[in-house]
C-alpha cells in the first residue's frame, strides 16, 4: 500500500509501555479531527499505564490486546487488523518494541500486525536518553529504516527520569501534521523523494578502495529539509559517518553499481529525483579478491566507467522532476550549465570545491542554482539553512498542478 487515502484515513496506533502513554490519548484525537478511523492496539505493559476504555472513549472503538481473540474473526483477529490497517503507527515506542520488531519477534499483537501487514510503519520513540543513544538502540532503528520504517523524532529536553537529553516523544499535534498534513499546508505533501547522497566506494581490494571527498551533509540535510516540506523521502546514501535522519526511509549502499541498483528500483514510484551523491565516474576493471601485496614499486590500475545514475534518471520515458549537483574547481556556472543541458535535468545546484571553498566535508556550503531559463545564488550559510533554501526552491519549481 502507499499509505493512507485522503479521506477517512484508516491507521493503527500501537500502544507500548511507557510514561509518555498519557501524550497518546492527545494523538487519538488529533489523528479523528484530521478525519481518520483510529484502532488502538494496547501492549500488555501500556495498559499498566492508562486503561484500555479510555482509549476506547476517545477512539470509538474496542481496544485490541489479545493476540488471539476467539471472540473477534474466529480468533484470527490479527489477520484481520493487519488487512484493515492503511498506516501503523506506534506512539509511543519504548526501546523493547524497537528491538523486538528489528528483530522479528511475533508473540504479541502488536508485533504480530507489523509482520502481517503491507501497510507503512511509523514510530514515535520515547525513552530515557541514555538508551535512545545506546548503540543497541541506534543499531535497532537502523534496520527498521533500512526496511522502509519512518521514524518521528524523538525531541530532546527534561524527562519523567530527571534526566534531559532525547528520548522525549514528540508531541501529538506535531506527529499528527506528519502523519496527515493539512492539504495545502506544505508545498511537497504527499509528494515521493528519492534522493542520493554521501561518496561511492569503488572496490580495488577487499581492504582498499577508490573514492571521493564527499561528507554527506549537504545530502543528508537536503532529505531533511524536502521531508519538512511534506514529502515522503527515500534517501539512498553512500557510506558516511552521519546518523540515519530521522522520519526517513534510509538504504545504505557501497558502490556506484549497488546505488544506481536501489535507485532504479525505486524511481518508478517518484515524483522527484535529486542526485546529490558524489558518485564515483570510475571504478577498477577488476577488483582483487584478496589483499594486494606490495610486491613491486608501482601499482596500474585498469579503471572502467561507471554509470551515470543522474542521466540514466533523466532519460527515463516517464521520469521524475529530476535535480542534480555539480562540484567544480573551476568555471563553476558553465560546467553546472553544460551539464544541466546535457543531461536533460529540471534543475541543477552547483558549488565550488577545492583549496578555500566550501562543499565536501565542510560545515558550510554556497550553491549556484541553474534551470532552463533562470538562475538563482544562494550565499555562504551553514548546511542545513542552505538545505532549506535549496529544498524551497526546488518545491517552487516543482509547481505541480492540482491533479498533478
Amino acid at each position: 500500500m502507499d499509505g493512507p487515502s485522503p479521506t477517512n484515513p484508516r491507521i493503527l496506533l500501537g500502544i507500548s509501555g511507557g510514561i509518555a502513554v498519557y501524550k497518546s490519548v492527545e494523538l487519538v484525537r488529533r489523528l479523528r479531527e484530521r478525519g481518520a478511523e483510529v484502532q488502538v492496539v494496547m501492549t500488555a505493559a501500556a495498559r499498566a499505564f492508562v486503561t484500555p476504555l479510555t482509549f476506547q472513549a476517545v477512539s470509538g472503538r474496542p481496544v485490541r490486546s489479545e493476540l488471539l481473540d476467539p471472540q473477534a474473526e474466529a480468533g484470527m483477529d490479527h489477520i484481520a487488523l493487519a488487512r484493515w490497517a492503511q498506516h501503523i503507527v506506534i506512539a509511543p515506542a519504548t526501546a523493547h518494541v524497537i528491538a523486538r520488531l528489528a528483530h522479528g519477534f511475533a508473540d504479541d499483537l502488536l508485533s504480530t500486525l507489523v509482520l502481517a501487514t503491507e501497510a507503512p510503519l511509523t514510530l514515535a520513540p520515547a525513552m530515557n536518553q541514555r538508551m535512545w543513544q545506546h548503540p543497541a538502540t541506534q543499531a535497532n532503528c537502523a534496520l527498521l529504516a533500512q526496511r522502509g520504517a519512518t521514524f518521528i523524532g524523538p525531541a530532546s529536553g527534561d524527562q519523567a527520569c530527571g534526566e534531559t537529553g532525547p528520548g522525549r516523544m514528540v508531541e501529538p499535534g506535531e506527529i499528527a501534521g506528519r502523519l496527515l498534513p493539512a492539504s495545502g499546508a506544505l508545498p511537497l505533501s504527499g509528494r515521493r523523494v528519492l534522493l542520493t547522497a554521501g561518496p561511492t566506494r569503488e572496490a580495488i581490494d577487499p581492504v582498499r578502495f577508490v573514492g571521493n571527498r564527499s561528507s554527506g551533509k549537504m545530502g543528508y540535510a537536503l532529505a531533511a529539509a524536502l521531508a519538512k516540506l511534506g514529502a515522503a523521502v527515500t534517501l539512498v546514501s553512500g557510506p558516511t559517518s552521519l546518523a540515519p535522519p530521522l522520519g526517513l526511509t534510509l538504504v545504505r549502499v557501497e558502490s556506484a553499481l549497488e546505488m544506481e541498483r536501489e535507485v532504479m528500483a525505486r524511481v518508478a514510484g517518484c515524483d522527484l529525483f535529486v542526485g546529490a551523491a558524489a558518485v564515483a565516474d570510475y571504478r577498477p576493471e577488476a577488483p582483487a579478491g584478496v589483499k594486494l601485496k606490495k610486491h613491486e614499486t608501482a601499482l596500474t590500475l585498469r579503471l572502467v566507467r561507471n554509470p551515470d545514475i543522474l542521466a540514466g534518471v533523466a532519460a527515463l520515458p516517464s521520469r521524475p522532476f529530476t535535480v542534480g549537483f555539480a562540484a567544480e574547481t573551476d568555471d563553476l556556472e558553465a560546467h553546472a550549465a553544460g551539464k544541466l543541458a546535457a543531461k536533460g535535468l529540471d534543475m541543477i545546484a552547483a558549488n565550488r570545491v577545492g583549496s578555500g571553498a566550501g562543499g565536501f566535508e565542510s560545515d558550510d556550503n554556497a550553491l549556484l542554482v541553474l534551470w532552463p531559463g533562470g538562475r538563482r545564488e544562494l550565499s555562504m550559510m551553514p548546511k542545513p539553512q542552505l538545505a532549506a533554501a535549496l529544498a524551497q526552491l526546488i518545491a517552487e519549481r516543482y509547481a505541480p498542478s492540482p491533479e498533478g
